[in-house]
């Protein structure tokens, strides 16, 4: 199957009340193991590329990956920009033939938040890219220094932010964290609801990993549908690595302890997307 956007996933994400997992990817072990995942489960899924991760391998190279590790696939995979900083790293990933971009302003005042977001839909919608953007800080939990006294994603703002940008889904800001949490998170589920009846775009929530499994499926219910994973796939892969080198001194072959970081990986992407409930919704797609 051919790689589709990430729009038209979350659109019947949004219209069948269950969550799609994205997953953040360093390498291609990881690339497999999500796809198989999601072959396995019969679940469409977003694979995401960081701004960061787009700094140790060029956009070509994952691009190539995921359209490999695709071919094949009966399911629909996106493959998207996670935390894009502005219209030149956009413009890179829809050249490459990302289908998905996001343009992360957040921590800009909400005025020029609209108008670089604004901007990217310019470029992006006329030939077919999806694209999220992020209002609020996602950054850090309340109380923390870079969060501030008031970083919850405002109604009033979203619906004026989607109607003025264009912007296919938003990220909002409802008391999650990226990273690994540092005490437990509170989340403001009764605004994710106000949040979901006032817009008519799919919701994303950031800052995913860590959350318990009955925290997540609480924010499908009350109106998300795209969940972001990163942390959690680090911390497995890495994991599996260690765990590998120290049961197994005397080997030379990289394939040996890569390919148990992948199976690992695998077994966290399936357990995700049972829990958002996108198995089986790939069927008949």
């Amino acid at each position: 199957m051919t790689l589709v956007t990430t729009n038209e996933i979350l659109r019947h994400a949004m219209e069948h009340g269950y969550g799609v997992c994205a997953f953040n990817v360093e390498n291609m072990e990881m690339v497999q193991a999500v796809v198989d995942a999601a072959k396995e489960t019969a679940s469409p899924v977003i694979i995401q590329t960081s701004a960061n991760t787009v700094k140790y391998a060029p956009m070509d190279m994952y691009m190539a990956m995921v359209s490999a590790a695709v071919k094949d696939a009966d399911v629909p995979v996106a493959l998207h920009l996670d935390h894009g900083d502005g219209a030149g790293l956009a413009l890179k990933a829809i050249r490459a033939g990302y289908t998905s971009v996001m343009i992360d302003a957040s921590k800009q005042p909400f005025e020029e938040n609209l108008r670089m977001t604004a901007e990217i839909v310019g470029l992006a919608k006329p030939v077919g890219v999806s694209v999220e953007a992020e209002l609020g800080n996602v950054g850090g939990k309340p109380g923390d220094p870079e969060y501030g006294t008031d970083g919850y994603t405002k109604v009033e703002q979203a619906v004026r932010f989607v109607e003025q940008s264009g912007v296919d889904s938003l990220a909002v800001a409802i008391g999650t964290a990226h990273g690994v949490y540092h005490g437990e998170p509170v989340l403001d589920l009764e605004r994710l609801q106000e949040l979901r009846d006032a817009l008519d775009v799919p919701l994303v929530l950031h800052g995913a990993s860590g959350l318990t499994e009955q925290d997540v499926r609480n924010c499908i219910r009350h109106g998300i549908s795209k969940i972001n994973y990163a942390t959690e796939l680090r911390i497995a892969f890495t994991e599996a690595v260690k765990e590998y080198i120290g049961m197994n001194e005397d080997f030379v072959d990289p394939k040996k302890f890569t390919g148990y970081a992948r199976d690992r990986v695998k077994a966290v992407a399936i357990e995700k997307m049972k829990s958002c409930g996108s198995h089986s919704q790939a069927t008949g797609w």
